[in-house]
């Protein structure tokens, strides 16, 4: 019988921040009796930035002794785990194999359950679309007790409605998912300075069809004609035959253990407007990467190189703002949207902004449009603000990603996603008590 522990949780915004009771399930069988202690969600490395693995008050069921690799087919490239397998652990031990996971977001320390429940997506969303596509079936613990596969063919409402679905419809245990074949862990580059948003736009139209990997840092201060500046990062997976010679010795080198750290939270004075455009240089200055070949950890995960890098906002904690508005009117909205933002007073930080493809799935985030990702430490100006600007998001036909999400209001969330009536008769079916809940399916009313 497991035990459990009341803590403080917090997603990795470190806002906001439950007392729940923490399980840590090491077996099926552990998992099948945490369904009888009360309402639980399943939690991996914590890397959701709000309250999407948090319980308050309730059980939340952390996942990460379910991480054993299951079966290895090298002739398809397909990888059957648990669920609580991280893509740092498939990388580490596959990459000098020479495969990788297909789908990367901006950290490898996600598990594989969490990336379902989320539909991460990464830097080549307009060529290869949302973790979906790389998964070829999931087996699944109901409310019930009973444990499913499901696929594209099987138990399909299951499946479409676990990706981007935030692990409200049972505990995910193994997967089958296809990794990709590289001939090198390294990128070929290159780096565009961007003089403004209309600059901005015409790369992205240019060399997205040149480069399967596209990413822009934008300075959220600037205004005026400068308003949208920003570095545009373009890659492709470097091929052996490309690389240099000092790179051909070793081309599928792994990544080392971070060294650096955010020892402790940093006071809330230290980021402020000043800082905050002292740092935006120096950003710039980075990401205007004269080296032609880069290392996947640079390409990928630049800030996993600093442990416990969200300490640096402090503990009043910060969001991270994600949203996506469709191609047409892009210009005109995303102009009136970086205007607010440099006009809000919430120090902006840390923004990562993207061209996406089209979308699929339920509740999962994305679709063919303009998608940009910012940083806000948490202030009472931030709270005053973001609704203003989710109406904003939803007027220019957008909607915000959950699996970021922390402030969101339900009506607010209900008009983004106008498919969640479908994902709630699905939640209906296969858990009508709600056995299945945490902070984030009470706040945008996705218990039935």
């Amino acid at each position: 019988m497991e035990s459990a522990r009341k803590q403080k949780l917090a997603g990795w915004g470190n806002y906001p921040v439950a007392e729940s009771f923490t399980l840590n399930p090491r077996s099926v069988e552990d998992a099948l009796d945490d369904l009888n202690k009360g309402k639980v969600i399943a939690r991996g490395l914590g890397r959701s930035y709000g309250d999407q693995s948090i319980n308050e008050d309730k059980y939340v069921a952390v996942c990460t002794k379910l991480n054993h690799f299951l079966n290895w087919d090298e002739n398809e490239g397909i990888l059957e785990c648990e669920a609580g397998v991280s893509l740092e652990e498939i990388i580490t031990v596959f990459g000098p194999k020479g495969w990788m996971p297909m789908i990367c977001p901006g950290t490898k320390f996600v598990t594989i359950g969490g990336a379902i429940a989320n539909d991460i997506h990464g830097k080549a969303h307009h060529i290869d679309g949302s973790f979906v596509n790389c998964v070829l079936s999931f087996t699944i613990l109901l409310a019930d007790g009973s444990i499913v596969d499901a696929s594209r063919t099987e138990n399909a409402d299951l499946f479409w409605a676990n990706f981007g679905g935030l692990g409200l419809l049972g505990v995910i245990l193994k997967a089958r998912v296809r990794l990709r074949k590289i001939e090198s862990t390294y990128f070929k580059q290159k780096s565009i300075v961007i003089k403004g948003l209309d600059h901005m736009l015409e790369a992205l139209e240019q060399y997205d069809h040149e480069y399967n990997y596209s990413v822009a840092w934008i300075d959220a201060l600037a205004k005026g004609s400068r308003l949208g500046s920003g570095v545009l990062s373009l890659g492709n997976a470097a091929k052996l035959e490309e690389l240099p010679v000092r790179l051909r010795s070793r081309p599928l080198q792994t990544h080392k253990a971070g060294k650096l750290a955010v020892p402790f939270f940093l006071p809330s004075f230290a980021l402020n407007g000043l800082s905050v455009r002292l740092l935006n240089r120096v950003i710039a200055f980075v990401q205007n990467s004269p080296k032609e070949f880069v290392h996947y950890e640079k390409f990928f995960f630049p800030l996993d190189a600093i442990n416990d890098w969200n300490k640096g906002y402090g503990r009043r904690g910060f969001i991270q703002y994600q949203f996506v508005i469709p191609e047409e009117n892009g210009k005109k909205n995303l102009t009136e949207i970086l205007e607010m933002i440099s006009r809000s007073h919430c120090t902006p930080f840390l923004n990562v902004f993207k061209r996406m493809g089209e979308g699929q799935g339920i509740l999962s985030f994305p679709f063919k449009g303009y998608t940009l990702a910012i940083d806000f430490p948490v202030s009472k100006e931030l709270l005053s603000f973001t609704p203003k600007l989710d109406a904003k998001v939803l007027s220019a036909g957008g909607r915000v990603y959950l699996g970021k999400d922390a402030l969101l209001q339900e009506t607010t969330f209900k008009a983004m996603y106008p498919q969640h009536e479908e994902w709630l008769a699905i939640k209906r079916k296969h858990d009508p008590g709600n056995l299945f809940s945490s902070n984030i399916s009470r706040r945008l009313g996705l218990d039935v």
